[in-house]
């Protein structure tokens, strides 16, 4: 029993660091700049595309959490209509992510919102559990 702790210790010595950390899932941070009084983040198609969601969903939620009037041009940059900081856009992202993609129990991010009637419910596939999530907003 002795020895094999020690070869066990040996190995996870030689993993590397990467393995030992839990968050596999990064949302992205959101690219952009301010422009006059407008607020351009210029990667908001790969910010939904990451969080495997429509992107007119993540945009509802966004725009009624900034409080702020936007659209997303063909380009896939998001315009906001006021300057609004990255941090507090990452922090409304971060915010959805929870409550939108990542599983209530298992915490993973392999998550699919399927429609029942009128009842949207977030399936993870990793784990089987079914929620009910908010309206869609």
């Amino acid at each position: 029993m002795e020895d094999y702790k020690k070869m066990l210790e040996e190995v996870r010595k030689n993993l590397p660091e990467a393995v030992f950390l839990k968050e596999r899932f990064e949302i992205p941070k959101v690219l952009g700049h301010m422009q006059g009084n407008r607020t351009i983040v210029s990667n908001f198609l790969q910010i939904a595309s990451a969080l495997r969601r429509d992107a007119d969903h993540l945009l509802k939620y966004v725009l009624k959490e900034l409080a702020t009037p936007g659209e997303v041009k063909k380009s896939g940059a998001l315009i906001l209509g006021t300057k609004v900081p990255a941090s507090r856009i990452n922090e409304k992202i971060r915010q959805y992510a929870n409550d939108f993609v990542l599983c209530f129990e298992c915490g993973k991010p392999d998550t699919k919102i399927e429609k029942e009637g009128s009842l949207s419910y977030m399936k993870c596939t990793a784990c089987g559990a079914k929620n009910i999530v908010k309206a869609k907003i």
